[in-house]
């Protein structure tokens, strides 16, 4: 293989969880980004996503000799780290001379550790990509000095060097996504039939202290929104230009700002277009706008997540949730009132677990009744909150640090009896919906509920997590 003048091959780590792939295919926004961040740097960009394709490593390396790129890059969080850096590995393998670079939220905290293990990862860039991705290309087109490139780290005479942290992104409305690189027919909503699946992203960051989450350490607690109007003219260009007619809205949280929030929905609500909105939200949020509510769904948007996380004071508290633990439960009636999906998220495996607490939040997830609930084991990150956790993790693999299998032991509790505890959350609280979807009486939630439900439950995947006789993990 011999590397082309000036491409860059954005790749997925082919990492497979089991849970995201059972509802959808989903796109790799930040990849778009990164693509239109690298073709405005003069460098040819080519999106690879091997996730979506199912693909394996002779097929990406094949991929890559095809493409024969001078750069290779991808992106991971904790769980995906190891597939990204085998990317890289496997890039090295065809081409000693490729340069390759890794991004996302783990190697921005870990940049150390990834480099001192790994000699096959060249950059790593740290925080926001964009800028600091097309400054780095720049630099080096231009055989310039990585070491002037702010949010950069890298190996200099084998030791790791990061330079000072690169300013956040002021005017996201300026960045130009790739939409035009996009495979388009990769991308599909099951749950919605013949659905074209996109993402956006309205804003970035989060200024809350949830300690479990490391939204708020990667975008360092502050919040920055695009222009309503923006977002409402590329909602309609993805529809027109390229069919899509689902799309998740990626932000930690898009509602944050009320006015602006309702500006966007009035100007959705003005396109009229048959486009299908995604999105998670606050509790909070959704009682502030219970008498706007009306126009979320006319506006498009069909299901919405919560984090309720627990109805417990004490444990919210502990979790730096800072939610009102009547909220959740009264959020979800709204919802509910409006004919939009709702999903929920809780969280176990604490410290001081017990079957008769998992069981207690499984009761609550029953008497909240969203139409869908995760329980969600927690996972402390390598590089974040809750350090006083640390003594109890037991599991060091990060490909299983994505919240469904457990990786801290419970004092009072195994892995393996977390896990079973957490897989019987899920089996006594989907049996007991079946019956209530197929006697709705809204048609699309009726449809949509039904649909979901069947996928999960044929999934391989779940079957073999949630078979009773099974080994637990």
């Amino acid at each position: 293989m011999s590397a082309a003048n000036n491409k860059i091959l954005l790749v997925t780590p082919p990492y497979h969880s089991g849970i995201p792939e059972i509802s959808g295919r989903w796109l790799p926004l930040g990849l778009v980004y990164l693509a239109g961040a690298a073709r405005e740097a003069g460098v040819e960009a080519e999106i690879y996503d091997a996730m979506a394709t199912g693909d394996g490593y002779p097929e990406i390396e094949r991929r890559i000799a095809e493409a024969a790129p001078r750069y290779v890059a991808t992106g991971a969080m904790t769980a995906t780290v190891g597939d990204a850096i085998r990317v890289l590995e496997s890039a090295k393998a065809l081409d000693p001379a490729v340069i390759t670079i890794l991004g996302g939220i783990h190697p921005s905290f870990m940049h150390p550790e990834i480099l001192g293990s790994s000699a096959a990862v060249d950059y790593i860039v740290v925080g926001e990509g964009e800028q600091t991705l097309a400054t780095l290309l720049k630099t080096l087109e231009e055989g310039g000095d990585p070491a002037g490139v702010p949010g950069v780290a890298y190996r200099e005479g084998g030791e790791a060097k990061a330079t000072p942290p690169a300013p956040l992104i002021e005017d996201l409305d300026a960045l130009a996504p790739a939409w035009d690189l996009v495979d388009w027919s990769l991308y599909s909503y099951f749950v919605i039939p013949d659905s074209r699946f996109a993402a956006i992203g309205t804003s970035r960051g989060c200024s809350h202290d949830c300690a479990f989450c490391s939204q708020q350490q990667f975008w360092r607690k502050a919040w920055r929104a695009r222009e309503p109007v923006k977002v409402a003219q590329e909602v309609a260009l993805l529809h027109r230009r390229y069919g899509v007619n689902a799309i998740l809205i990626t932000d930690e949280h898009p509602t944050r700002d009320a006015a602006r929030w309702e500006r966007l929905l009035d100007l959705l609500i003005e396109q009229a277009l048959p486009v299908h909105l995604i999105l998670e939200t606050r509790a909070e949020d959704v009682l502030r706008d219970r008498d706007i509510f009306w126009k979320y769904a006319k506006a498009g948007v069909v299901h919405i997540s919560l984090g309720i996380e627990s109805a417990d004071r004490q444990m919210l508290e502990r979790l730096g949730k800072e939610q009102q633990t009547d909220a959740a439960a009264e959020a979800l009636s709204v919802i509910h009132a409006h004919g939009i999906v709702s999903e929920a998220s809780f969280i176990v495996g604490f410290p001081d677990e017990t079957p008769e607490s998992v069981r207690a939040t499984l009761k609550t997830a029953q008497r909240y009744n969203p139409d869908n609930a995760n329980f969600f084991a927690l996972t402390p990150w390598p590089y974040g909150g809750m350090p006083e956790l640390a003594p109890l993790i037991r599991e060091k693999d990060y490909a299983r640090y994505n919240f469904i299998d457990p990786v801290l032991e419970p004092e009072f509790m195994s892995l393996k009896e977390l896990q079973a505890a957490i897989n019987d959350c899920y089996r006594r609280f989907y049996m007991g919906k079946m019956l209530e979807f197929m006697t709705m009486k809204d048609t699309f939630r009726r449809g949509y509920l039904v649909r979901a439900t069947k996928l999960l439950m044929s999934s391989s995947f779940v079957i073999g997590k949630l078979n009773p006789w099974g080994s637990g993990r």
